[in-house]
């Protein structure tokens, strides 16, 4: 399957597209290979592209003021990754989006989903439905950030995303979870 049909499969669990839809959402979008550490957004820089993981895998995170990362997102295959939060709004970014393998994604820039959303509304509904599911799913990691443990955070991300665990590095899944990579060792081990 082509990179084009992944994305129109995508779009396709949310809003039912006619071909002559599906050709122009396709116009709108290009596709581009990532090489694994590059960085597609930095911060003070506004993020320009909403990307779509068509194969690989990419996080996005924040370096504090002591070089400590603290990883926010991951995306792999058929996710969206950005900041979105410059994306939006057009101001400068304030995390790091980097890949974690040879990552290939298709993108389409601020002003080109603009156009597509007022050129053919049903786009906006799709994503519409993206940011609602986002902010559902950032409501659950933050409960489950606040009310359980450690090892319970490692076991239920273990549950929901077997494919992420065994390929991003240790340290951004420590990050990711709120703790050390040493904490994480330890409870991989207790786990064996």
């Amino acid at each position: 399957m082509d990179d084009f049909e992944l994305i129109k499969k995508h779009f396709a669990k949310y809003i039912e597209l006619t071909s002559d839809e599906e050709a122009r959402l396709i116009s709108f979008f290009k596709v581009k290979n990532i090489r694994k550490k590059q960085m597609i957004v930095q911060p003070d820089f506004t993020c320009k592209y909403r990307t779509y993981i068509v194969k690989g895998a990419m996080r996005a995170y924040l370096a504090d003021d002591k070089g400590q990362t603290h990883t926010i997102a991951f995306a792999i295959e058929d996710w969206w990754i950005s900041d979105f939060n410059s994306y939006i709004n057009q101001v400068p970014a304030t995390l790091f989006v980097e890949a974690l393998e040879d990552t290939r994604v298709i993108q389409i820039d601020y002003h080109s989903e603009q156009l597509l959303m007022d050129t053919i509304p049903k786009f906006e509904r799709f994503f519409r439905i993206a940011a609602q599911q986002s902010f559902a799913f950032l409501q659950k990691r933050m409960l489950s950030n606040l009310s359980k443990t450690a090892e319970e955070r490692y076991d239920e991300f273990f549950q929901k995303y077997p494919a992420i665990v065994n390929r991003v590095p240790q340290y951004t899944l420590a990050s990711y979870l709120g703790f050390t990579t040493e904490f994480l060792s330890k409870i991989r081990s207790r786990k064996k």
